[in-house]
């Protein structure tokens, strides 16, 4: 493996990339090693500390590797946010812009198949794409006294889209389709809606898909004849986590990602829900901000922290120009932003944990715009580099009184925010504020858990990729005397929507208000 000399290869990582499934294993690459067999190997995915690495898993691979002796460079055969070319003439026209050579073959490919991604959390394997090698092996759901025995198809989220199909107590799942923004992308979601039909030779008799009108896979659940069953964005994220480790309820659900349609009409992702008799209860989440201009400030998280400020300060935030997402702004931009959240002109409302982390990431000069999704958080993921702390922020911890006499506790981040503020004033190094900030979340996480007292918790979404966040949360919840669960084979992203669709359906379970 020459490849050791750019990667460093613990006994796990090796056991992946040389196991069946022989997916793309992220490494953490070695620094300005001379003896790298990739030239300029610090020019690839500059800024990240990972690299991935799979070995040649077909004949053709292994070949043209033999031929070449090295290392090299590869990406899908596709256009950013299209599924990969499965046909050379689709290939030739595609990507002629991209590719100087094509190396075809005289048969046909029957269906797109990405590489799975699989990164070491926790001391076991998590599937962060589910694609080759394991897809569409099946999840086997435990019986529950609410079974539906029916057929069922669950068409999944509109990012990293993948579907499933149920047949019996076992669920298929498709391989990644990736996000539903093209129609190149779309056209492969009902092609392999109908290949796995046609390959297990049954016909859904009921379609779950996400609450969440405005989804191409909710629009494809509802122009179909069949009934279908809606399931909140956040409750398939805990489920999807409950079926793949077989949890018994009731469970402490913690779902933490970008975005998800709430019951409220609101954008959730900091979610806690306490399932239990096939109910759910949204038992605490993350306080809600302004999030200026939707999902479009999700590119620009100078837009999200200014939301976060402006839910603290007020327009008095505006005179605050020496604050760094102030000053990533235009005079004009910031009189622009003023004025849609003095008005609440396309300005939702939030509790994404998501978001939280790109605001943190704008708010310590980290960054301002992102190329891609998740950047941020991932930069301020990596900030923490070799740093060991076990400070936190301050935080605060709210009830709110709901229907039926009951009570929502509120996560409050203002004391958080306050407290890195000053830490920016006073320049503490981005490493030792990113851990603060890091090992804040995942008190937040058992300080819910001992308000809830459920010894289970699961722990869901995509927030929970996050290598420092997920194993923190898991070592504090253990000390706590709680039981932990978290994905391993089943993506904790959107990628294991599906998964969660299709077990809250036939278990029965709903999210009530």
């Amino acid at each position: 493996m020459t490849g050791v000399q750019t990667c460093a290869l613990p006994i796990l990582e090796q056991r992946l990339l040389l196991s069946p499934e022989s997916p793309i294993v992220l490494l953490i690459r070695k620094t300005a090693n001379p003896q790298s067999a990739i030239r300029n190997s610090q020019s690839i995915a500059p800024g990240n500390p990972y690299l991935g690495a799979m070995l040649p898993y077909t004949p053709l691979h292994q070949l043209l590797m033999n031929e070449l002796g090295f290392p090299v460079i590869a990406t899908s055969g596709n256009l950013s946010d299209e599924p990969i070319c499965t046909d050379e003439r689709d290939a030739l026209t595609r990507l002629r812009g991209i590719a100087d050579l094509f190396l075809v073959h005289n048969r046909p490919i029957a269906r797109h198949v990405d590489d799975s991604i699989v990164r070491l959390m926790a001391g076991r394997e998590m599937v962060l794409r589910r694609a080759r090698g394991y897809a569409p092996l099946p999840i086997h759901l435990t019986p529950h006294r609410k079974d539906s025995m029916h057929s069922t198809l669950a068409t999944g989220a509109h990012l990293k889209n993948a579907i499933a199909l149920a047949v019996g107590q076992n669920v298929f799942t498709g391989q990644h389709i990736g996000d539903l923004e093209t129609a190149q992308a779309y056209e492969a979601f009902q092609h392999v809606i109908t290949s796995f039909e046609r390959l297990y030779e049954t016909q859904p008799e009921t379609i779950v898909c996400d609450a969440h009108a405005a989804y191409l896979s909710t629009q494809f659940a509802h122009s179909s004849s069949l009934p279908v069953k809606p399931v909140q964005h956040h409750l398939a994220h805990v489920m999807a986590c409950v079926a793949e480790n077989e949890i018994e309820l009731p469970v402490l659900g913690v779902a933490w990602d970008g975005t998800g349609f709430g019951l409220d009409e609101t954008i959730w992702g900091g979610e806690f829900l306490h399932i239990r008799n096939g109910k759910a209860v949204r038992a605490a989440h993350l306080r809600t901000f302004a999030l200026p201009s939707g999902e479009a400030a999700v590119k620009q998280p100078k837009r999200i922290a200014l939301g976060l400020l402006y839910e603290l300060f007020g327009e008095e935030v505006f005179a605050r120009t020496g604050l760094a997402p102030l000053q990533a702004f235009t005079a004009t931009e910031r009189e622009v932003l003023r004025t849609m959240l003095l008005r609440k002109l396309n300005a939702p409302r939030t509790s994404s944990a998501g978001r939280l982390f790109d605001a943190v990431a704008s708010l310590i000069k980290l960054r301002h715009e992102t190329r891609f999704e998740g950047q941020a958080a991932m930069e301020l993921e990596f900030a923490l580099k070799d740093i060991t702390t076990n400070e936190c922020y301050p935080f605060g911890l709210n009830e709110s009184q709901i229907q039926n006499s009951t009570s929502k506790i509120i996560l409050d981040w203002q004391p958080l925010i306050l407290a890195l503020l000053k830490d920016v004033q006073a320049n503490i190094p981005v490493g030792l504020m990113s851990a603060r900030f890091h090992n804040t979340m995942a008190a937040m996480i058992v300080a819910v858990a001992k308000q809830v007292q459920v010894e289970r918790v699961a722990l869901s979404g995509g927030c929970f990729q996050n290598k420092y966040l997920l194993e923190r949360a898991i070592e504090q919840l253990r000390q706590a005397g709680f039981r932990p669960y978290w994905h391993q084979r089943i993506p904790t992203n959107d990628g294991g929507i599906a998964v969660g669709q299709i077990a809250a359906a036939k278990w029965q379970v709903e999210l009530v208000r």
